[in-house]
Formats: C-alpha cells, structure tokens, sequence
C-alpha cells in the first residue's frame, strides 16, 4: 500500500494505492482519494493524516520542524562495538573474573578497567577524565561506575601479591602479572616461542610526587629533570605482539641493545665474533661508510631471490628480494624492494631538478647545505652537479644490506629483520599509547594499575592491527579512531516514543568491522 499523486484535469490529488494480484498480473486498486493535492498541502492536512497514521507503528516517528518537541541525543559506539570484541576474543573478561573470585567488589571491576582502556585508546589522559569522556559514548555496563571505583580498579591490578616468588628487589610482582601470564598462556600454541623478544623502555613523569617508591628523579627523556618520574619497559615478541609490561622507580638505570645499522662498528663486530661469544647476531650494515660492504657486497653479480612473508594478505606490499654474498667468510644479506626503488629514484629526480633551479638562482644559498653539497661540484668558481654522484647514488636505491653469522636461509634472515622494523613501530606507538598523562595517583599500587591500562590498550591496538593486515588492509591508528568515532547512535524521542538510528559508515570504518568480525548495528531500531 503506498500514496501516489493521480493528475485529473488541471489539478493533480492525493491517492491510497493497493497492489493486488489477480489472474497472474499485478492490478492497483485506489482504496481512498484523499483530496486535492494543492488543498491539502496549504492546510497543513498531509502532515496532520501522516502524524496520525504514524501513531500505529512500532518504528516510525515523524519529526515536524517547528511543530512538535523531539529531544535527540548523539552518542559515539564504533570505538566500544570494535574493542569489546578484541578484549572478549584477548580473553580478558574471563581472566579478570578468575582473579576477582572470592573478592568482594561493590563494583564490576572488569567493566571499570575496559573502561580506562577504551579511553587509552580513544584519548588517553588521566582517569578524572576519563570520566567525563565516557558520557559521550556508549559503553555497556560502565554507567553506574563512579571514578572513586575506577580508582579501586586501579589499586586492584597495582597490588602486590603475598607470593613473591620471581620478583626482583624494584618490581615487586602483581595482579597485573598474573594477568600478562594468564594472556600469554591462553595465546600461546605450537609455533609460540621466545627465542626472539624485544625490549625498549621510556620514561614517564609525574605531576605531582609519584608513588611511594615509583616516584624518584633521574634522567628524563621529556627534559624535566625537575619532575619525579617512573620508568616503564615493554617485551614484546618478534611479531611485535605485546608480551608484558614492567616499571621501576624513576631513576633506575637500564640499557637496550637495537640491531639496526647504528651497531655496525669494528669494536660491535670484533665483540660479537669472540670465540666465547655465541649470540646470533643479524645486523643492519652501512652500506655507504663501509668500504667492504659499498665496494664489495653490492658490487657482486647474483641472482635475487622472492621473498613472501609467512603471514598471506589479500593484498601484499611489493615483494622483496634477496640475494647473499660472502666475503672472506663473512655472510652478507642484500635486501631490494622494488617500489622503494622507484620512490628512491623519484625522490633524487626531484631533488636534482630544484638543485639546478638554485644553481641558476641562487648558488650562493647552497654553500653549507648539507643535503645539496655531496650532489655539487665547484670548478673553477662554478656550480655544476656531479652526475658520477648521482650515479653512484642510484647503487643504492631501494636497497639495504645485513650482516649475520645465523645459518638461516637468506630468505629468513631478511623476514627477521624485517619484522624488527615492525617492532620499532610497535615501540614508537608503544611509547604514545604509555604516555598516559597527566598522573594524579599517590600510590604505588594505583599508579602500576594506570600504567598496566595503558599496556593493556597497546595489545588491543596491535591486535586490531594484526586483523586488519590479515584483511589487506594498512591504516593509520588516527585513520581509524577517526572513522570509529564518527560512527554514532542517534536518539530521538517524541512524545515518550524513542527510535534510535546510526550514521552512515564513513572512511574506513566498514573495513575495519569486516576485519574484526563485528556486524553493525541495524540503520534504525527501537531504542
């Protein structure tokens, strides 16, 4: 049944139609004329017969601009729909409930600690703010927390555990512990190991004293040497998931070994190959200061070798190829990228072409630019480019070299490199996501449970990344927060009838949900 608009003479009127079907063909039937278009239309009577039939549905309101009292209200609910998911799918609900066993909380603290993890994610910041965020968006079970219990949730993951076994004098063990053991069993499988881990730390500092203990002065990487500070470090695995988290007082002293091209040193080298020495070393070589490795290694002729990592995506990045030179027994790893070379050639084209534009203008500005000087020859009082240079430089487009004593394949060796650059990305968001101030807490146990919140986060967030990879997918973290927070429930009540209706996916976000697996929420429901 529907209306249409029946043209008679010079004036057109409304109809109701039924369609019914008689003899094998489709026939409309008019149930009622209603009246003249134009009439009706001046008297207001369409919306007046419109708002009285919609009184007999379920799932229509009518909004009348100017003509009735509607209340509405916006509510964010990507952000809670997706991480619910990864932190039911992580295990956490089931793990926090096991350790809560026999606890007499007044609160669900499980839904307090989801809580400051969703806004670690969404916003960061301290946990007085967290409780003003959440009002603007939906998140189950967390309305009736109030911040005093968000607190008590944070003493609970913070407090030191009567048994001590395995800690060490600073970092007394803690429920938080028991949470990242009980994490790593529950994911741990055949091909689990930990042969190959990550470390990193960074340093934290606090508005006011800090903790008990954690709150001590010592070198701070924010140069606020007048603030007290924590020290917080993460071990995650050669796939960059996050395996636990630890802190100490702010002034402990630590160090971090990073095999990348920075190692690669006579005395690095001659240390590593002592004959007492049986650490497995794959290291990043500098291809341009190291004569052996820009004379000999890239000079060899050879065929290269595919490599495709073990993890399939519907849509891979250019393949790498690999191809391996000895020297002298020293085993060298040359490592191409195809789509890095042509952005390497794109990028010195680009570069030579505004290098001739100051010549002729300006040749003057280019005395003491370091970036245009090892491209200039000077003859004679005159500017020209080295093009011997420039050719030189195109031997090392796209390429990078490693140097390892592992017997792994050439192929292997490159992927584990490879996956140490992702571990640096893991380590620069990790360091985002814990830079969790400002830190108001006084005490020890709060402040470990804060921090912990923060960790927690990072393993949502790199777990969502490791989907969404699998998917063929490689977005930005802000790209997704912001296509997850558009995406809003919208309420509206009229007259005590309330429908709920959600905006359109924008960006990303219908990926993203594909990926994790979540269906989203019906266009319009009832509320």
């Amino acid at each position: 049944m529907f209306a249409r608009v029946k043209k008679s003479g010079q004036y057109e009127y409304l109809q109701i139609v039924e369609n019914s079907r008689s003899g094998g063909k489709v026939r409309q039937r008019v149930i009622a004329t209603v009246g003249r278009l134009d009439q009706l239309q001046a008297k207001g009577n369409v919306e007046t017969l419109i708002r009285s039939l919609a009184r007999f549905s379920e799932k229509t309101l009518l909004v009348l601009s100017g003509k009735v009292d509607v209340a509405a209200q916006a509510v964010k609910i990507g952000p809670a729909l997706i991480f619910e998911r990864l932190w039911r799918e992580l295990g956490l609900p089931a793990i926090l409930d096991k350790l809560l066993a026999g606890r007499k909380f007044s609160f669900p603290v499980e839904r307090a600690i989801f809580l400051t993890v969703l806004h670690r994610l969404c916003v960061s910041g301290s946990d007085r703010a967290c409780d003003q965020w959440r009002r603007d968006y939906v998140i189950d079970g967390v309305d009736d927390i109030a911040l005093h219990q968000v607190y008590r949730a944070m003493a609970f993951l913070g407090e030191i555990l009567p048994d001590q076994a395995g800690a060490t004098p600073l970092a007394p063990r803690c429920t938080k512990d028991l949470v990242e053991e009980a994490m790593f069993r529950r994911h741990r499988n055949l091909f689990t190991g930990l042969e190959l881990v990550f470390f990193d730390t960074t340093s934290i500092y606090f508005e006011g004293e800090g903790g008990e203990t954690l709150g001590q002065f010592g070198h701070s990487k924010d140069h606020r040497s007048d603030r007290r500070q924590m020290v917080v470090g993460a071990i995650l695995d050669d796939t960059g998931r996050p395996i636990c988290c630890e802190m100490w007082p702010g002034n402990t002293a630590g160090f971090c070994i990073v095999a990348d091209r920075g190692m690669i040193s006579a005395d690095t080298i001659k240390a590593l190959e002592q004959p007492d020495c049986r650490i497995p070393y794959i290291l990043g070589a500098r291809m341009r200061r190291v004569k052996e490795v820009s004379d000999e290694v890239l000079a060899r002729a050879g065929r290269y070798r595919e490599v495709h990592p073990e993890l399939k995506v519907a849509k891979s990045p250019a393949p790498l190829a690999v191809k391996e030179v000895m020297v002298e027994g020293r085993r060298y790893i040359v490592c191409r990228n195809s789509r890095q070379v042509r952005k390497d050639a794109a990028a010195r084209q680009a570069m030579v072409e505004a290098l001739e534009e100051r010549i002729k203008t300006n040749p003057k500005g280019l005395v003491g630019n370091r970036g245009y000087a090892r491209y200039i020859k000077v003859s004679k009082g005159a500017m020209t480019i080295d093009r011997d240079k420039l050719e030189e430089e195109a031997r090392f487009d796209g390429k990078w070299v490693l140097r390892t004593n592992m017997n792994l394949p050439a192929e292997k060796v490159a992927l584990k490199y490879k996956e140490l650059w992702q571990v640096e990305q893991v380590f620069r968001d990790m360091k985002s996501v814990l830079d969790t101030r400002p830190i108001f807490h006084k005490r020890d146990e709060t402040i470990r449970g804060h921090v912990f919140c923060s960790f927690l986060a990072l393993a949502l967030r790199k777990e969502l990344d490791r989907r969404l990879e699998s998917a063929g997918h490689q977005l930005e973290w802000e790209e997704i927060k912001r296509d997850l927070t558009a995406l809003q429930k919208v309420t509206v009540e009229e007259e005590g009838r309330r429908l709920a209706v959600r905006t359109a996916c924008t960006g990303f976000c219908s990926k993203i949900f594909q990926a994790v697996g979540v269906a989203l929420p019906p266009t319009i429901s009832e509320a």
